[in-house]
């Protein structure tokens, strides 16, 4: 399993909610393109991009999302607002590595499989959860779709990859839903990116010990910003053997 850190981007800057909200901004940077090198040179391996302008009021920022994407070698991968297929192959243009769908794969699911289709490896597809019910347009809006019935329902289109986020952890460093993203796994045979309340090198062991369940990347962003945890640390406690649940 690999640590993705996240960039969340509003207004040009790097920023972190919670639970989402808006109103709960904290500001730890004003240069996205700077925080990537950052997070390369400390030995990341993938950065995952989120345009928050995109994804709440429909205002992206195609030009920090460019920064981003060359001021690194590392994959980057890029969600927040993409709801069509031109939404996907301008960032596919701009180098994305991967495009993450969340909205879309409720709201216009034939976009979700024309991308598929067309980029198989590079689409993945968001699931944000609230209470197990998946959650849309930048996590304001409940839906009563099911998370796991979504999962399986992703994976009968070809999509290889989802990211499962419990909304109601995300910022919070409570920890991560273990038990949703092993019922996840359970359920399908997609790869996982588990995000969502990581504190400590104790929740990532824990993430960890769920690859049997699919989980490979686990997206940490406050923890790394607060200096809860370091890559360094991370790469080291994920490589001293079999991790403990």
């Amino acid at each position: 399993m690999i640590v993705v850190p996240a960039i969340d981007i509003r207004k040009g800057r790097v920023v972190r909610l919670v639970q989402g909200r808006s109103r709960d901004e904290t500001l730890y940077g004003v240069d996205p393109a700077e925080m990537a090198r950052r997070w390369e040179a400390e030995g990341a391996e993938r950065i995952h991009l989120v345009d928050l302008d995109a994804a709440i009021d429909g205002l992206p920022q195609p030009e920090a999302v460019s920064a981003v994407v060359t001021a690194v070698r590392i994959p980057v991968e890029v969600g927040g607002g993409i709801r069509t297929l031109e939404d996907a192959q301008r960032y596919r243009d701009l180098g994305a590595e991967r495009v993450i769908f969340g909205t879309a794969a409720v709201s216009r699911p034939d976009v979700v499989q024309a991308a598929v289709s067309r980029w198989p490896e590079a689409v993945a597809v968001a699931i944000d959860a609230r209470d197990g019910r998946v959650t849309v347009s930048g996590w304001n809006e409940a839906t009563d779709v099911d998370a796991l019935d979504l999962a399986a329902t992703v994976e009968s289109w070809g999509v290889v990859r989802v990211q499962f986020t419990d909304v109601r952890r995300d910022g919070t460093l409570i920890g991560p839903n273990l038990e949703a993203i092993e019922a996840l796994g359970r359920r399908t045979g997609l790869r996982i990116t588990a995000a969502g309340g990581v504190s400590d090198l104790g929740d990532l062991r824990r993430l960890a010990a769920l690859q049997a369940f699919g989980v490979d990347e686990a997206i940490v962003g406050k923890a790394l910003y607060e200096g809860r945890v370091s890559l360094a640390e991370a790469r080291k406690a994920l490589a001293e053997g079999e991790p403990t649940r």
